[in-house]
């Protein structure tokens, strides 16, 4: 697998949150990969906001997204 470190940002065509993480596959092969489950959830320590709002459905990843939001992709960290 990648590693993609420092992602550039990118503007996609696409009106879910779902399709989005897709369409990032063409610019970063295999991206959603480390994004997406087995099943098409969301990965546990993956958080996705469109704006300042964190998204709802991490199972089906049906959040609409309008032609001019920002959608952010961050990898959670966990530890004490």
């Amino acid at each position: 697998k990648r590693f993609y470190p420092n992602l550039k940002p990118v503007q996609v065509k696409a009106a879910t949150i779902g399709e989005i993480l897709l369409e990032l596959n063409q610019f970063y092969p295999n991206l959603s990969d480390f994004l997406i489950d087995e099943h098409g959830a969301l990965r546990q320590h993956i958080n996705v906001f469109i704006g300042d709002a964190m998204i709802n459905d991490r199972e089906t990843l049906a959040d609409k997204v309008g032609e001019k939001d920002d959608v952010l992709i961050f990898q959670a960290l966990s530890g004490g």
